[in-house]
């Protein structure tokens, strides 16, 4: 529409600044003979001519669907990628149906009302077949009218149902239950939501502190129990042991111990009156 409209004002200057001019001369009785007078300026006209002519043609990129209207109003045909012939009155709306990225920061709460911000990812794309009924009923704007407030709306909700601590070791989890509320509210709008992700979850610095404190002090309690447990086991296997070795002792090995042990010798026996008798000089000559 708007070479169109171009080319005919164009058009138009060129006429009049190329005007009318009669040559003076009478050829016919009543009135000089009228002709165009020939002039350079009238070359604006041709230009003129040529913005109508490209303005009936447009080109449609690939990956993109062309929407086309006549003076605001959706026509029922579609343009493919290539290039098309129209009428310059009509205009030729180009929607993106590739696959598209965006990431988005989200204020958002736990549970427990601790502040969180998410930088939240999306792929996704238009359905090609509704790209038409997307820009009738939305406009080419879909992303801000109809992905971020939806995206908004499922990344607060379900981290809302998540203490702050449990949203760091939950985060698959929190993503896939994010992603499934996205894939049926977007559906609705003839939206394809391809993949999703969570790049980064934050926290305050003050809790963010305060959890690493928290595993600080479990840590130490860990290691504190780990070896306190060890030195229990090792004096319950000394115990063990000790009660072992008493419950096998008997009588014969003790015997057998004092046996191993004796280097031969009796020993000396004392009698009354300051006597002392070698008790194993006497067995030895008996």
């Amino acid at each position: 529409m708007a070479l169109l409209g171009i080319g005919l004002l164009v058009v138009i200057l060129g006429i009049i600044i190329g005007g009318f001019s009669t040559n003076g001369k009478m050829e016919v009785v009543g009135g000089p003979n009228i002709k165009w007078k020939k002039n350079p300026k009238q070359l604006v006209a041709l230009v003129g001519v040529i913005l109508i002519m490209v303005s009936c043609f447009v080109q449609v990129p690939a990956g993109y669907t062309g929407i086309v209207t006549n003076f605001g109003k959706v026509e029922d045909v579609t343009y493919e990628a290539g290039l098309h012939l129209k009428a310059p009155w009509k205009e030729v709306i180009k929607m993106d149906n590739r696959n598209q990225k965006q990431t988005s920061e989200l204020e958002c709460f736990s549970s427990d009302i601790q502040a969180v911000t998410m930088t939240y990812t999306i792929n996704y794309q238009i359905d090609k077949e509704s790209a038409q009924t997307i820009y009738k009923t939305i406009g080419v704007s879909y992303y801000d009218t109809v992905i971020v407030p939806r995206v908004q709306e499922a990344v607060k909700a379900m981290t809302a149902k998540y203490t702050a601590e449990n949203l760091v070791s939950s985060r698959d989890e929190l993503a896939i239950a994010i992603e499934d509320v996205l894939v049926k509210s977007l559906a609705k709008y003839n939206i394809q939501l391809i993949s999703t992700a969570i790049e980064n979850i934050a926290f305050t610095d003050a809790f963010t502190t305060a959890v690493e404190e928290k595993q600080v002090a479990y840590q130490n309690k860990l290691k504190a129990e780990s070896e306190a447990a060890a030195k229990i086991t090792a004096a319950q296997a000394t115990a063990d042991a000790n009660a072992l070795l008493q419950t096998s002792i008997t009588d014969k090995i003790l015997m057998q111990q004092m046996i191993d042990k004796w280097d031969g010798k009796y020993p000396t026996v004392m009698g009354g009156t300051n006597m002392m008798f070698d008790l194993s000089s006497i067995l030895t000559q008996k």
